[in-house]
Protein backbone atom coordinates (compact mmCIF):
# COMPACT_ATOMS: atom_id res chain seq x y z
CA UNK A 1 0.00 0.00 0.00
CA UNK A 2 1.02 3.61 -0.53
CA UNK A 3 1.14 5.85 2.56
CA UNK A 4 -2.14 7.40 1.43
CA UNK A 5 -3.86 4.03 1.03
CA UNK A 6 -2.53 2.78 4.36
CA UNK A 7 -3.70 5.90 6.19
CA UNK A 8 -7.16 5.60 4.62
CA UNK A 9 -7.50 1.97 5.69
CA UNK A 10 -6.29 2.78 9.21
CA UNK A 11 -8.96 5.44 9.57
CA UNK A 12 -11.67 3.10 8.32
CA UNK A 13 -10.69 0.37 10.76
CA UNK A 14 -10.31 2.77 13.68
CA UNK A 15 -13.91 3.88 13.16
CA UNK A 16 -15.07 0.26 13.13
CA UNK A 17 -13.21 -0.28 16.40
CA UNK A 18 -15.14 2.51 18.11
CA UNK A 19 -12.76 5.44 17.74
CA UNK A 20 -14.72 8.54 16.76
CA UNK A 21 -11.58 10.54 16.05
CA UNK A 22 -8.52 9.57 14.03
CA UNK A 23 -5.69 11.66 12.65
CA UNK A 24 -2.12 11.00 11.57
CA UNK A 25 0.97 13.05 12.33
CA UNK A 26 4.71 12.60 11.87
CA UNK A 27 6.84 11.60 14.86
CA UNK A 28 8.55 14.87 15.76
CA UNK A 29 9.58 16.70 18.90
CA UNK A 30 6.30 18.11 20.25
CA UNK A 31 6.10 21.86 20.86
CA UNK A 32 5.10 21.22 24.47
CA UNK A 33 8.33 19.44 25.44
CA UNK A 34 9.87 22.69 26.64
CA UNK A 35 6.69 23.78 28.41
CA UNK A 36 6.65 20.48 30.28
CA UNK A 37 10.01 21.33 31.84
CA UNK A 38 8.75 24.77 32.86
CA UNK A 39 5.59 23.23 34.31
CA UNK A 40 7.57 20.74 36.36
CA UNK A 41 9.89 23.48 37.60
CA UNK A 42 6.84 25.31 39.01
CA UNK A 43 5.97 22.23 41.10
CA UNK A 44 2.61 21.80 39.40
CA UNK A 45 3.00 18.01 39.17
CA UNK A 46 2.40 17.37 42.85
CA UNK A 47 3.44 13.87 43.85
CA UNK A 48 3.61 12.63 40.25
CA UNK A 49 7.40 12.34 40.36
CA UNK A 50 7.41 9.87 37.49
CA UNK A 51 6.78 12.78 35.13
CA UNK A 52 10.09 14.41 36.01
CA UNK A 53 11.88 11.07 36.02
CA UNK A 54 10.72 10.48 32.43
CA UNK A 55 10.97 14.10 31.29
CA UNK A 56 13.61 13.42 28.66
CA UNK A 57 11.53 10.59 27.17
CA UNK A 58 8.70 13.05 26.43
CA UNK A 59 10.93 14.92 23.99
CA UNK A 60 10.41 12.51 21.12
CA UNK A 61 8.20 9.49 20.30
CA UNK A 62 11.33 7.47 19.50
CA UNK A 63 11.61 6.90 23.25
CA UNK A 64 8.26 5.06 23.12
CA UNK A 65 8.96 3.18 19.86
CA UNK A 66 12.47 3.02 18.51
CA UNK A 67 12.52 4.36 14.98
CA UNK A 68 9.01 5.85 15.18
CA UNK A 69 8.07 7.87 12.11
CA UNK A 70 4.32 8.25 12.43
CA UNK A 71 1.62 8.47 15.09
CA UNK A 72 -2.01 7.52 14.60
CA UNK A 73 -3.90 9.62 17.15
CA UNK A 74 -7.30 8.34 18.28
CA UNK A 75 -10.23 9.52 20.35
CA UNK A 76 -12.99 7.40 21.91
CA UNK A 77 -16.11 8.98 23.45
CA UNK A 78 -17.14 8.13 27.00
CA UNK A 79 -20.03 10.50 27.73
CA UNK A 80 -23.24 8.64 28.64
CA UNK A 81 -26.00 9.81 31.00
CA UNK A 82 -26.43 13.08 32.84
CA UNK A 83 -24.90 13.08 36.33
CA UNK A 84 -27.41 12.70 39.17
CA UNK A 85 -27.16 15.23 41.97
CA UNK A 86 -25.87 13.37 45.05
CA UNK A 87 -28.05 13.24 48.14
CA UNK A 88 -26.68 13.27 51.69
CA UNK A 89 -24.27 10.38 52.12
CA UNK A 90 -23.55 10.07 48.40
CA UNK A 91 -20.51 11.09 46.36
CA UNK A 92 -19.84 12.03 42.76
CA UNK A 93 -17.72 9.90 40.46
CA UNK A 94 -16.26 11.30 37.24
CA UNK A 95 -18.44 10.08 34.39
CA UNK A 96 -15.61 8.22 32.62
CA UNK A 97 -15.55 5.78 35.56
CA UNK A 98 -19.26 4.89 35.72
CA UNK A 99 -19.04 1.73 33.61
CA UNK A 100 -18.25 -1.93 34.12
CA UNK A 101 -14.51 -1.85 33.51
CA UNK A 102 -11.32 0.13 33.13
CA UNK A 103 -11.06 2.05 29.86
CA UNK A 104 -7.36 1.19 29.67
CA UNK A 105 -8.19 -2.48 29.20
CA UNK A 106 -10.87 -1.86 26.58
CA UNK A 107 -8.86 0.62 24.54
CA UNK A 108 -5.67 -1.41 24.77
CA UNK A 109 -7.47 -4.39 23.26
CA UNK A 110 -8.74 -2.24 20.36
CA UNK A 111 -5.24 -0.85 19.84
CA UNK A 112 -3.88 -4.39 19.58
CA UNK A 113 -6.45 -5.15 16.88
CA UNK A 114 -5.53 -2.02 14.95
CA UNK A 115 -1.79 -2.67 15.35
CA UNK A 116 -2.09 -6.27 14.18
CA UNK A 117 -3.93 -5.19 11.05
CA UNK A 118 -1.41 -2.42 10.37
CA UNK A 119 1.39 -5.00 10.42
CA UNK A 120 -0.58 -7.16 8.01
CA UNK A 121 -0.92 -4.20 5.65
CA UNK A 122 2.74 -3.24 6.12
CA UNK A 123 4.56 -6.47 7.10
CA UNK A 124 7.96 -4.88 7.67
CA UNK A 125 6.67 -2.21 10.04
CA UNK A 126 6.77 -2.09 13.82
CA UNK A 127 3.91 -0.71 15.90
CA UNK A 128 3.08 0.07 19.52
CA UNK A 129 -0.27 1.10 20.93
CA UNK A 130 -0.40 3.28 24.06
CA UNK A 131 -3.11 4.76 26.24
CA UNK A 132 -2.11 7.06 29.13
CA UNK A 133 0.87 5.11 30.44
CA UNK A 134 3.71 5.92 28.00
CA UNK A 135 5.83 9.11 28.05
CA UNK A 136 3.92 10.72 25.20
CA UNK A 137 2.31 14.18 25.07
CA UNK A 138 -0.94 12.88 23.64
CA UNK A 139 -2.77 16.20 23.47
CA UNK A 140 0.12 17.82 21.63
CA UNK A 141 0.21 15.07 19.03
CA UNK A 142 -3.58 15.00 18.75
CA UNK A 143 -3.50 18.68 17.84
CA UNK A 144 -0.70 18.03 15.35
CA UNK A 145 -2.90 15.28 13.87
CA UNK A 146 -5.74 17.75 13.35
CA UNK A 147 -8.10 16.43 16.04
CA UNK A 148 -8.67 19.73 17.83
CA UNK A 149 -7.06 22.35 20.03
CA UNK A 150 -5.93 22.35 23.66
CA UNK A 151 -8.42 24.44 25.61
CA UNK A 152 -7.89 26.74 28.54
CA UNK A 153 -8.64 23.81 30.85
CA UNK A 154 -5.70 21.98 29.17
CA UNK A 155 -7.90 19.27 27.63
CA UNK A 156 -8.23 18.64 23.90
CA UNK A 157 -11.43 20.06 22.38
CA UNK A 158 -12.92 19.08 19.05
CA UNK A 159 -15.45 21.52 17.57
CA UNK A 160 -17.95 18.79 16.70
CA UNK A 161 -17.12 16.26 19.41
CA UNK A 162 -16.40 18.35 22.52
CA UNK A 163 -13.86 16.97 24.99
CA UNK A 164 -15.45 13.91 26.57
CA UNK A 165 -13.17 11.37 24.92
CA UNK A 166 -10.13 9.27 25.78
CA UNK A 167 -6.98 9.81 23.75
CA UNK A 168 -4.83 6.92 22.55
CA UNK A 169 -2.12 6.41 19.95
CA UNK A 170 -0.52 3.82 17.72
CA UNK A 171 3.12 4.55 16.92
CA UNK A 172 4.71 3.01 13.85
CA UNK A 173 7.99 3.19 11.96
CA UNK A 174 6.01 3.20 8.69
CA UNK A 175 5.59 6.40 6.71
CA UNK A 176 1.94 7.48 6.48
CA UNK A 177 0.01 10.32 4.86
CA UNK A 178 -0.21 13.10 7.43
CA UNK A 179 -3.11 15.34 8.37
CA UNK A 180 -2.74 19.08 8.83
CA UNK A 181 -2.27 20.34 12.36
CA UNK A 182 -5.21 22.12 14.00
CA UNK A 183 -4.04 25.73 14.15
CA UNK A 184 -7.03 27.65 15.52
CA UNK A 185 -7.94 28.22 19.18
CA UNK A 186 -11.72 28.48 19.54
CA UNK A 187 -11.85 29.25 23.26
CA UNK A 188 -11.96 32.96 22.52
CA UNK A 189 -12.65 35.14 25.56
CA UNK A 190 -14.53 32.37 27.42
CA UNK A 191 -13.23 31.61 30.93
CA UNK A 192 -16.03 29.33 32.13
CA UNK A 193 -13.70 26.45 32.99
CA UNK A 194 -11.26 28.68 34.85
CA UNK A 195 -13.99 30.41 36.83
CA UNK A 196 -15.80 27.21 37.80
CA UNK A 197 -12.84 25.26 39.23
CA UNK A 198 -13.67 24.71 42.94
CA UNK A 199 -10.03 24.60 44.05
CA UNK A 200 -8.53 27.30 41.80
CA UNK A 201 -6.36 24.82 39.94
CA UNK A 202 -5.73 27.11 36.95
CA UNK A 203 -3.10 29.77 37.77
CA UNK A 204 -3.56 31.06 34.23
CA UNK A 205 -5.34 29.96 31.03
CA UNK A 206 -3.90 26.78 29.49
CA UNK A 207 -1.96 25.94 32.68
CA UNK A 208 -3.11 23.42 35.27
CA UNK A 209 -1.64 23.24 38.76
CA UNK A 210 -2.25 19.52 39.21
CA UNK A 211 -1.49 19.73 42.92
CA UNK A 212 -4.75 21.69 43.34
CA UNK A 213 -6.85 19.69 40.86
CA UNK A 214 -9.65 17.58 42.36
CA UNK A 215 -8.94 14.74 39.94
CA UNK A 216 -5.32 14.67 41.07
CA UNK A 217 -6.22 15.00 44.76
CA UNK A 218 -8.76 12.17 44.72
CA UNK A 219 -6.83 9.78 42.45
CA UNK A 220 -3.07 10.38 42.36
CA UNK A 221 -2.40 12.09 45.71
CA UNK A 222 -1.39 9.47 48.27
CA UNK A 223 -1.33 11.32 51.58
CA UNK A 224 -3.71 13.52 53.57
CA UNK A 225 -5.62 16.17 51.66
CA UNK A 226 -4.18 19.69 52.05
CA UNK A 227 -6.37 21.33 54.65
CA UNK A 228 -7.00 24.45 52.58
CA UNK A 229 -8.37 22.37 49.67
CA UNK A 230 -10.68 20.02 51.57
CA UNK A 231 -13.79 22.16 51.30
CA UNK A 232 -13.19 22.53 47.56
CA UNK A 233 -13.46 18.76 47.10
CA UNK A 234 -17.18 19.19 47.64
CA UNK A 235 -19.06 16.00 46.73
CA UNK A 236 -16.33 14.54 44.52
CA UNK A 237 -15.34 11.05 45.62
CA UNK A 238 -13.33 10.21 42.50
CA UNK A 239 -12.19 12.59 39.79
CA UNK A 240 -13.94 15.77 38.68
CA UNK A 241 -15.86 16.90 35.59
CA UNK A 242 -16.50 20.53 36.46
CA UNK A 243 -14.27 22.16 33.84
CA UNK A 244 -15.76 19.97 31.11
CA UNK A 245 -19.35 20.30 32.31
CA UNK A 246 -19.26 24.08 31.96
CA UNK A 247 -17.45 24.14 28.60
CA UNK A 248 -19.76 25.46 25.84
CA UNK A 249 -18.21 23.05 23.34
CA UNK A 250 -19.66 20.13 25.33
CA UNK A 251 -23.28 21.26 25.05
CA UNK A 252 -23.79 18.96 22.08
CA UNK A 253 -20.99 16.46 22.63
CA UNK A 254 -21.99 12.97 21.43
CA UNK A 255 -23.28 10.17 23.63
CA UNK A 256 -21.34 6.93 23.34
CA UNK A 257 -23.01 3.59 22.72
CA UNK A 258 -20.00 1.61 23.96
CA UNK A 259 -21.49 -0.98 26.37
CA UNK A 260 -18.51 -0.93 28.75
CA UNK A 261 -18.98 2.79 29.41
CA UNK A 262 -22.70 2.64 30.20
CA UNK A 263 -23.24 3.73 33.82
CA UNK A 264 -23.92 1.31 36.62
CA UNK A 265 -26.74 2.52 38.83
CA UNK A 266 -24.54 2.26 41.91
CA UNK A 267 -21.93 4.62 40.44
CA UNK A 268 -23.96 7.71 39.55
CA UNK A 269 -23.77 8.69 42.39
CA UNK A 270 -22.18 6.25 44.87
CA UNK A 271 -23.23 5.47 48.43
CA UNK A 272 -20.37 6.39 50.75
CA UNK A 273 -21.25 4.68 54.03
CA UNK A 274 -21.04 1.22 52.46
CA UNK A 275 -17.43 1.86 51.47
CA UNK A 276 -16.42 1.79 55.13
CA UNK A 277 -17.77 -1.78 55.34
CA UNK A 278 -15.28 -3.01 52.72
CA UNK A 279 -12.12 -4.75 53.85
CA UNK A 280 -9.22 -5.16 51.42
CA UNK A 281 -10.60 -8.37 49.94
CA UNK A 282 -14.12 -7.03 49.34
CA UNK A 283 -12.75 -3.74 48.03
CA UNK A 284 -10.62 -5.64 45.54
CA UNK A 285 -13.58 -7.74 44.46
CA UNK A 286 -15.75 -4.68 43.83
CA UNK A 287 -13.28 -2.28 42.24
CA UNK A 288 -10.25 -4.24 40.96
CA UNK A 289 -11.20 -3.99 37.27
CA UNK A 290 -12.48 -0.41 37.43
CA UNK A 291 -10.78 3.02 37.48
CA UNK A 292 -11.68 3.34 41.17
CA UNK A 293 -8.96 0.83 41.96
CA UNK A 294 -6.32 3.48 41.22
CA UNK A 295 -6.39 5.26 44.63
CA UNK A 296 -6.82 1.89 46.39
CA UNK A 297 -8.99 1.38 49.43
CA UNK A 298 -7.16 3.82 51.70
CA UNK A 299 -7.37 6.63 49.16
CA UNK A 300 -11.01 6.10 48.30
CA UNK A 301 -12.05 5.96 51.96
CA UNK A 302 -10.06 9.13 52.62
CA UNK A 303 -12.01 10.76 49.79
CA UNK A 304 -15.32 9.45 51.17
CA UNK A 305 -14.54 11.02 54.53
CA UNK A 306 -13.75 14.36 52.84
CA UNK A 307 -17.12 14.33 51.08
CA UNK A 308 -19.03 13.40 54.24
CA UNK A 309 -17.21 16.12 56.17
CA UNK A 310 -18.21 18.66 53.54
CA UNK A 311 -21.83 17.53 53.65
CA UNK A 312 -21.97 17.87 57.47
CA UNK A 313 -24.88 15.47 57.96
CA UNK A 314 -25.33 13.83 61.37
CA UNK A 315 -26.80 10.74 59.69
CA UNK A 316 -23.34 9.88 58.33
CA UNK A 317 -21.58 9.95 61.72
CA UNK A 318 -21.81 6.13 62.28
CA UNK A 319 -19.90 5.45 59.05
CA UNK A 320 -17.23 7.97 60.01
CA UNK A 321 -16.93 6.52 63.50
CA UNK A 322 -16.27 3.16 61.90
CA UNK A 323 -13.59 4.74 59.73
CA UNK A 324 -12.07 6.39 62.80
CA UNK A 325 -10.86 2.96 63.92
CA UNK A 326 -9.73 1.80 60.49
CA UNK A 327 -6.35 0.06 60.23
CA UNK A 328 -5.14 2.78 57.83
CA UNK A 329 -3.98 5.97 59.54
CA UNK A 330 -4.83 7.94 56.38
CA UNK A 331 -8.47 6.89 56.76
CA UNK A 332 -8.55 7.55 60.51
CA UNK A 333 -7.17 11.05 60.04
CA UNK A 334 -9.67 11.91 57.30
CA UNK A 335 -12.57 10.62 59.39
CA UNK A 336 -11.37 12.65 62.37
CA UNK A 337 -11.48 15.81 60.25
CA UNK A 338 -14.94 14.94 58.92
CA UNK A 339 -16.32 14.26 62.40
CA UNK A 340 -14.97 17.62 63.49
CA UNK A 341 -16.87 19.28 60.64
CA UNK A 342 -20.12 17.67 61.79
CA UNK A 343 -19.34 18.27 65.48
CA UNK A 344 -22.31 16.40 66.95
CA UNK A 345 -22.23 15.00 70.47
CA UNK A 346 -21.63 11.45 69.23
CA UNK A 347 -18.89 12.70 66.91
CA UNK A 348 -17.16 14.47 69.80
CA UNK A 349 -17.40 11.40 72.01
CA UNK A 350 -15.90 9.21 69.29
CA UNK A 351 -13.04 11.65 68.76
CA UNK A 352 -12.23 11.77 72.46
CA UNK A 353 -12.35 7.99 72.66
CA UNK A 354 -9.98 7.57 69.73
CA UNK A 355 -7.63 10.24 71.05
CA UNK A 356 -7.13 8.18 74.20
CA UNK A 357 -5.81 5.20 72.22
CA UNK A 358 -4.39 6.71 69.03
CA UNK A 359 -0.65 6.23 68.47
CA UNK A 360 -0.10 7.82 65.05
CA UNK A 361 0.98 11.45 65.44
CA UNK A 362 -0.68 12.69 62.23
CA UNK A 363 -4.01 11.27 63.37
CA UNK A 364 -3.59 12.70 66.86
CA UNK A 365 -3.11 16.13 65.30
CA UNK A 366 -6.23 15.70 63.17
CA UNK A 367 -8.28 14.67 66.22
CA UNK A 368 -7.07 17.56 68.32
CA UNK A 369 -7.82 19.98 65.53
CA UNK A 370 -11.28 18.46 65.12
CA UNK A 371 -12.01 18.79 68.84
Amino acid sequence: MTPEQLSTEIKKLSSQLGFALCGVTPAVEPPGATRLGEWLARDYAGDMHYLEERQEAYRHPKHVLDGARSLVMLGMHYRTAQPIEPAAGQGRVSCYAWGTGDYHDLIRKRLHELSDQMRDWSPESQTRGVVDTAPLLEREFAQLAGLGWVGKHTLLINRAQGSYFFLAAVLTDAVLAYDSAFETDHCGSCTACLDACPTGAFPQPYVLDASRCISYLTIEHRSAMPRELRAGIGDWLFGCDVCQDVCPWNRRSPITEEPAFQPLEAMNPIELAELFDLDEASFRQRFRKTPLWRPHRRGLLRNAAMVLGNQKRKSTVPALIKGLSDEESLVRGACAWALGQISSQSAQQALNGQLAIETEETVIQEIRSAL
